[in-house]
């Protein structure tokens, strides 16, 4: 069972202003732990708080927010950014 990657546009945005290697780095974990996983939520962590019911994964120092879409295996990746700005 693969999990399809979607980004939002502004996590596309947010990924293309990071350097080439960040951004390969980034994208290979997606690709390759998170879609050919059987199940996503192994690699994450679940947020609390006000971003409660989304998903937390780490690639660095930088994070991934992702909302998890069970029904059409489907991962919806809303943000990107570095781990001392992106929960502001």
């Amino acid at each position: 069972m693969a999990w399809r990657i979607e980004l939002t546009t502004s996590a596309e945005k947010s990924l293309s202003k990071l350097d080439r290697t960040a951004a390969r780095r980034i994208t290979t974990f997606l690709r390759e732990r998170i879609a050919s996983g059987a199940d996503p939520r192994s690699s994450g962590k679940a947020l609390a708080g006000q971003l409660a019911g989304l998903w937390r994964y780490r690639v660095g120092d930088y994070r991934l927010i992702c909302q998890i879409e069970d029904g059409k295996l489907v991962i919806l990746v809303l943000t990107v950014g570095h781990r001392s700005d992106i929960y502001r």
